[in-house]
């Protein structure tokens, strides 16, 4: 399992274990946050090379909005 696959897995099922609104508020700061998981991956991408910065970016971008959508 690749570790954005298991951040995927990790991040969704914390926020079907959330219990309330304060524990979904803390899995979406750890997340989305601006220090958080997939934020530091986003940040990652100016490293890359131009590949890999349209491979990767394409799937960071479709876990961050399959969160935010759990989420909301």
């Amino acid at each position: 399992m690749t570790d954005l696959a298991k951040l995927e897995e990790d991040t969704l099922r914390q926020i079907d274990e959330a219990a309330d609104e304060a524990a979904l508020e803390a899995v979406r700061l750890s997340s989305l946050g601006k220090k958080g998981a997939i934020s530091a991956l986003l940040a990652t991408l100016g490293k890359m090379s131009p590949e890999e910065r349209k491979t990767e970016g394409a799937k960071i971008n479709a876990l961050k909005d399959k969160a935010a959508e759990a989420i909301a």
